[in-house]
């Protein structure tokens, strides 16, 4: 929503330097709405006016001690000119506070707001009046809010405000945010404020966990009975951590806080703030030379392995499933044998699966959908039984939007495959925000906190995450000589014990693979115009086209029509191998239908859609949504996939569906196995002979002389299509 002062305070910037030319940016977008491109421009317009030469979007040592050096604090007998007042009515605004009329004076209003932003940051008593100090300046030149937003906590205010007010005289330590809401920044704070109390001196105070912090805490465990600032900073971390405790005094109730955390986090249940609930409360990892039963790791578990671990008193491995390289880390995925030998010596394994996972762009729908898929057929290859959670890995530093806009739909991915086509459950393992996040949307089972990793954005200042069933916390080798091994030290809550059985394993011999595009895409693509021009299916047009109507509607040419289905190689693959059948199978109806796509089938489309049909077929596989039912429904009583059953209520929803993809083609998939029981033959698999794949092929179509044709033409491109699936699997 613009604000008209923001708007003027925008147009202040643009007027007054040349289009942001001056300041060495881009003219401002007068749309008033506050952002940093807005607190950058205001940040180098005040550098300016200071006389500084190289201009930042940073706040940073220069400018602050640039304040200090020149003017002490600024007020209306120091500021040394109008624009660099107007400087400072314009961030009030952008802040959401009163700045005048931004007309250059620092009047009555300018110091009522500054009086209010100081209140707001809890730095009043050190700042009393309506002179801006530097760092309360540098606090005012960037986005984080003085007031609870955003649903935050009146606590976590209150516990922010007293770090400001306690600790602001401390040479590196600057106003952070009083939202209500845990961070980074609180976080880091935090540790400040502990080494501040431990005596450190300015300079050598650095906000890290270090063993100076480590060694002092060791000494000041607070109890029932405990008060002044040590038991201050010790609720203040409680509540930081969702801990609903009051601020102050160690008491009675605080008691009983602590006894829960301790047992949630898997501590030893003192009710004390010792040191390895401290640890606990600041940085992700806690202490990391307390004892863990679970670990994880990239090397096989021989048998010398097996018995270190044992002996070192880890009853939970965590091994990879898959490794999409063989050249490096030649260990990572379960070995021949290795499953044998953590049963052999009474361990147990929980399944990892990760392929990248590093980056945002590898997280989608599309890619949950194929990661489940491949985790779904080596769990079962490594014979890991029903029930086992497998956790899908998100290795790196994932910010708040990604999740929201990648994460989670990759896991929707992931559970709607593993709870349709597997007896599986699906964890998560990241930093804590992301497992959270994850489990809150109703994705995952149990989480695999990357705790090590205790600098992500995602792991300050979030608590652990309440479905939590091991916390990776630091690397180490455990053993010698031929029974060293390198591990991460992971503690475990009971949650998710992995297993401890395995079946034999299923075999992948004969399995369609993807397709071997380098090699054969052109010459396929090739053959299937030749085929389809052969028995009247030209590139473009036919069944009633005209020119205009094909340009207007979309028509989809042969070309088209096969790249659709070369791009969903992928989960024809991965549902071949999840029914074990011939993916052509599954293929020559989808390419069909999609270059068969006449006007028709766009008018009893739109009809559905305006409520004047109840279903049509539809979609990439053009299936009616009462077939998808009864297909479906059919597999679920066979145990083929998971699901509630369907009934003719859910006619339109299914219809939806189905014009997503995916959804379409794995309901072609299991229309093909439901076909085979209309029919009385048998479920088709990987050998299943020339005449029942052509009346599968034609049952597609229904019964009758058409369905017969119908047959007798898709076999022919089910032949072409089997050829180069044949080629692709036996090279």
């Amino acid at each position: 929503m613009a604000d008209e002062l923001v708007r003027r305070a925008q147009r202040f910037v643009n007027t007054t330097y040349n289009n942001g030319a001056t300041l060495g940016i881009s003219k401002l977008d007068e749309n008033g709405q506050t952002g940093w491109t807005t607190m950058y421009a205001l940040t180098r317009a005040l550098q300016y006016e200071m006389g500084i030469t190289s201009l930042s979007d940073s706040f940073g040592p220069t400018t602050l001690s640039t304040i200090g050096a020149k003017y002490g604090k600024l007020d209306g007998t120091t500021i040394p000119s109008a624009n660099f007042c107007r400087i400072i009515q314009s961030a009030l605004y952008c802040k959401g506070y009163d700045g005048g009329e931004i007309d250059g004076t620092y009047n009555s209003r300018v110091q009522d707001a500054v009086v209010k932003l100081n209140q707001n940051m809890g730095v009043s008593s050190t700042y009393p009046g309506s002179s801006l100090w530097p760092k309360v300046v540098k606090g005012l030149f960037n986005m984080d809010a003085y007031v609870t937003v955003s649903n935050g906590s009146d606590a976590i205010r209150s516990i922010q405000q007293w770090l400001n007010g306690r600790y602001i005289l401390r040479k590196d330590f600057y106003v952070i945010p009083c939202d209500g809401h845990h961070s980074r920044d609180v976080a880091k704070s935090m540790l400040y404020a502990i080494q501040f109390e431990l005596g450190m001196a300015d300079g050598t105070a650095n906000g890290v966990f270090g063993p100076g912090t480590q060694s002092g805490l060791r000494s000041h465990t607070v109890s029932t009975g405990t008060t002044g600032t040590w038991a201050q900073l010790f609720t203040a971390a409680m509540i930081l951590n969702k801990r609903n405790v009051p601020f102050g005094n160690f008491t009675a109730t605080v008691r009983s806080g602590v006894e829960s955390f301790q047992s949630f986090i898997k501590l030893p249940v003192t009710g004390s703030g010792d040191f390895q609930t401290w640890a606990s409360l600041l940085v992700s990892y806690g202490d990391q030379s307390r004892p863990g039963t679970a670990c994880d790791g990239v090397t096989k578990i021989t048998p010398a392995r097996a018995q270190t671990l044992k002996d070192a008193g880890y009853k939970y491995i965590g091994r990879y499933l898959y490794n999409s390289s063989t050249s490096s880390l030649p260990e990572k995925q379960i070995q021949p044998g290795e499953l044998a030998t953590i049963k052999e010596y009474g361990l147990r394994c929980f399944p990892i699966y990760q392929t990248w996972s590093r980056s945002a762009d590898y997280f989608t729908y599309g890619q949950g959908t194929n990661d489940a898929f491949m985790a779904i057929e080596w769990a079962q290859y490594h014979g890991f039984k029903p029930g086992s959670i497998i956790y899908f890995a998100v290795d790196y530093d994932a910010m708040d939007g990604e999740v929201t806009d990648y994460v989670i739909p990759h896991f929707r991915g992931v559970m709607r495959t593993i709870g349709e086509n597997s007896s599986y459950g699906v964890g998560v393992y990241g930093p804590r925000n992301v497992c959270q996040r994850v489990a809150d949307a109703g994705y995952a089972a149990a989480s695999f906190v990357s705790d090590m990793s205790s600098g992500f954005s995602g792991n300050l200042g979030y608590p652990m995450p309440t479905n939590w069933a091991f916390d990776q916390i630091v690397t180490l080798t455990v053993g010698s000589g031929a029974g060293a091994i390198e591990i991460d030290k992971n503690i475990a809550s009971g949650r998710d014990t992995g297993q401890g059985d395995f079946d034999p394993g299923s075999a992948t011999d004969g399995l369609d693979t993807d397709l071997d595009k380098a090699a054969y895409q052109a010459s396929m693509l090739t053959d299937v115009k030749s085929y389809l021009t052969s028995i009247g299916v030209p590139e473009t047009g036919g069944d009633g086209w005209t020119d205009s109507d094909w340009a207007t509607l979309g028509g989809i040419s042969t070309t088209k029509a096969f790249e659709l289905v070369l791009s969903a190689d992928w989960l024809f693959t991965s549902l071949a191998r999840q029914l074990k059948l011939r993916k052509a199978l599954i293929q020559a109806p989808v390419l069909w239908e999609l270059r068969k796509l006449n006007p028709l089938d766009f008018v009893a489309d739109e009809a559905v859609k305006l409520g004047v049909k109840d279903d049509s077929s539809t979609g990439w596989g053009q299936i009616f949504a009462w077939v998808t039912i009864d297909a479906r429904n059919y597999c679920m009583q066979q145990r083929i996939i998971n699901g509630t059953p369907l009934t003719g209520s859910d006619t339109r929803t299914v219809w939806d569906n189905l014009q997503d993809p995916l959804y379409n083609i794995r309901s072609v998939s299991y229309l093909t196995v439901y076909n085979a029981h209309q029919l009385g033959i048998s479920r088709p698999g990987l050998n299943t002979g020339a005449a029942d794949t052509q009346a599968l092929l034609a049952r597609y179509n229904g019964t009758g002389d058409d369905a017969a044709k119908y047959g007798r033409e898709l076999m022919g491109l089910y032949n072409v299509l089997e050829n180069y699936n044949q080629l692709s699997r036996t090279t």
